[in-house]
């Protein structure tokens, strides 16, 4: 039986939650004379100020929309988006977005992209910036080496030091890690956990992988497939580094499943029955 969402915040952050998300829906219009798709329905989110929070969900469900009509790059058919008590009306370069695609620019080098945001700094302090991300990151020795030389995971450490450096008040980051190989995800997940507990940054992550979820997350904002709503907001009571077989992570992994519809035996979806494809979808 999947249990209601829970809402249950960390007692020690108090004040104006740093994202706000009141009954947000969202329907993308189609041509003239015809219906209307909705994908989202009665969103509703409070992150605090220093949270780290993922949302999963399965394919095409919405993750993405949401994280873009939160960060301001969509207007939602209904309700509102609030951060740090301000109405979200546009893209805001107080909150940096992380894409999974990279927008770092391949002609400048790391210690240029890093610092590109910097330009209202004198010269020293944007230098003493640029260094400290680039050590943060763990790219030490980089700072004149070009995109191209460098691999898919260091360019993604590229994009968060150019995030850190413009000292955001909100990360947004949508499936950053997805196009990497295991074991550069796995390496990324401990070191953003690092700098993340670091920078005490908020933090909102967008990931189609329950595990990566479990491993980064304070709590797990669970959808359902489209029209989304929220399924389970679920609280990690896991110190980090995480140990991935321990018998709260296991649960933890069972339970977001089982709000999936998801059968943890036979990798199908349980409210389907065996009309599943190989995803798991119906």
């Amino acid at each position: 039986m999947i249990e209601p969402p829970t809402q249950s915040l960390p007692t020690e952050r108090t004040g104006t939650p740093a994202v706000l998300v009141r009954d947000v829906w969202m329907d993308f219009p189609h041509k003239q004379g015809s219906q209307a798709t909705p994908v989202l329905e009665q969103i509703n989110v409070e992150i605090p100020r220093g949270e780290f929070v993922c949302v999963v969900g399965p394919s095409g469900c919405g993750k993405t929309t949401l994280l873009n009509i939160i960060a301001g790059f969509l207007k939602a058919s209904r309700g509102e988006v609030l951060v740090e008590g301000e109405s979200v009306h546009g893209p805001d370069p107080r909150r940096i977005v992380i894409f999974q695609e990279g927008s770092v620019f391949p002609w400048l080098t790391v210690s240029a992209n890093v610092g590109f945001g910097l330009n209202h700094v004198s010269a020293a302090e944007r230098e003493r910036v640029i260094q400290h991300y680039i050590d943060m990151v763990g790219l030490t020795g980089f700072e004149s080496a070009y995109l191209r030389q460098l691999s898919g995971g260091m360019r993604q450490r590229v994009e968060i030091a150019r995030a850190l450096a413009a000292n955001p008040e909100v990360l947004y980051m949508d499936e950053p890690f997805g196009a990497l190989d295991y074991f550069t995800r796995f390496k990324m997940r401990a070191d953003l956990v690092r700098i993340w507990q670091q920078e005490k940054k908020t933090i909102l992550f967008v990931t189609h992988d329950i595990d990566e979820a479990i491993q980064l997350a304070d709590r797990v904002v669970v959808l359902s497939s489209r029209p989304s709503t929220i399924r389970l907001i679920m609280s990690v009571p896991l110190p980090r580094p995480r140990d991935l077989n321990s018998p709260i992570y296991l649960e933890t992994r069972d339970r977001i499943l089982n709000a999936l519809g998801m059968s943890l035996r036979n990798g199908i979806n349980a409210s389907c029955g065996s009309h599943s494809d190989a995803s798991g979808n119906c």
